[in-house]
């Protein structure tokens, strides 16, 4: 409570109904954006590191990103819509060997139609997307049963789907490639023509997807989307009462949230 929104007034709806109506938020934020886009990597540039700029960036900053990515996605899930869930690893595990699959490449035998189907492999930005994809529609599989159990019957539900895709990515060798050793090598991180391998750049690449999926989650929850959310949240026989469809705000808190973690997998 440093600083209130007195005296702050609005002349249009647009500045009222701005993302940061406060300009204490706002420049709280362009400082935080200023320190993680640019004090970062000119520190990294100069190696000011009291503990070396590998360790900072690969053991830290960059997993902090990511878990602050897929912390995201669960909190729509559950800080929004209120859908206890205990499965988002298995949605990051799907993000990751999906886009793993896309990047080096996909083929399907079809032995029934004597013949294979083979998807080249694809560029870094639509295989981290498709991962996103593919953690969703799972997603969704596994929401299907929060429109008749809740609390913890749902977590158990959900926490049965990582404790089977830890089974099968473990068992099935084709989402490893038939790599002898199980484990997978992410393929070379071209991004637009730029390859991304040193430290800095790998922060850099997860913190703009970090920036860009936390303004579309902003967005999403202050919309229409978003209210519906949380008067499921809050009540959902009001909310079906009120008109709001329970199926379509469930499976679409699901599907978003999913997405992210399948997103922050892949990163």
């Amino acid at each position: 409570m440093l600083y209130r929104e007195a005296g702050q007034f609005k002349s249009s709806y647009a500045a009222d109904m701005a993302i940061f109506p406060i300009r204490q938020d706002r420049i709280a934020l362009g400082l935080l954006l200023a320190v993680a886009f640019i004090g970062v990597p000119l520190l990294a540039a100069n190696h000011i590191w009291p503990l070396g700029q590998d360790y900072l960036l690969r053991a830290i900053l960059i997993p902090f990103l990511i878990l602050a990515l897929a912390a995201i996605g669960v909190n729509i899930l559950i800080g929004y819509c209120g859908q206890i869930s205990l499965g988002s690893g298995a949605f990051m595990a799907i993000g990751a060997y999906s886009a793993y699959k896309f990047g080096t490449g996909v083929q399907v035998p079809l032995a029934w139609l004597g013949t294979d189907i083979s998807i080249p492999p694809l560029p870094l930005l639509p295989s981290i997307l498709l991962g996103g994809l593919m953690s969703a529609f799972v997603g969704v599989l596994f929401g299907i049963p929060s429109l008749r159990i809740k609390g913890l019957y749902l977590a158990v539900a959900t926490l049965a789907a990582q404790f089977f895709f830890d089974w099968v990515f473990l068992r099935v060798k084709w989402f490893t490639n038939y790599a002898p050793s199980g484990s997978v090598s992410a393929p070379e991180l071209n991004f637009f023509g730029f390859v991304v391998h040193t430290p800095i750049e790998r922060y850099l690449l997860c913190l703009v997807f970090v920036t860009v999926f936390a303004l579309i989650a902003k967005n999403l929850v202050r919309g229409n989307i978003g209210r519906q959310w949380m008067a499921i949240r809050d009540m959902d026989i009001a909310a079906e009462l009120m008109g709001i469809r329970p199926l379509y705000a469930k499976l679409t808190a699901f599907a978003v949230s999913s997405f992210i973690v399948g997103v922050a997998g892949a990163l």
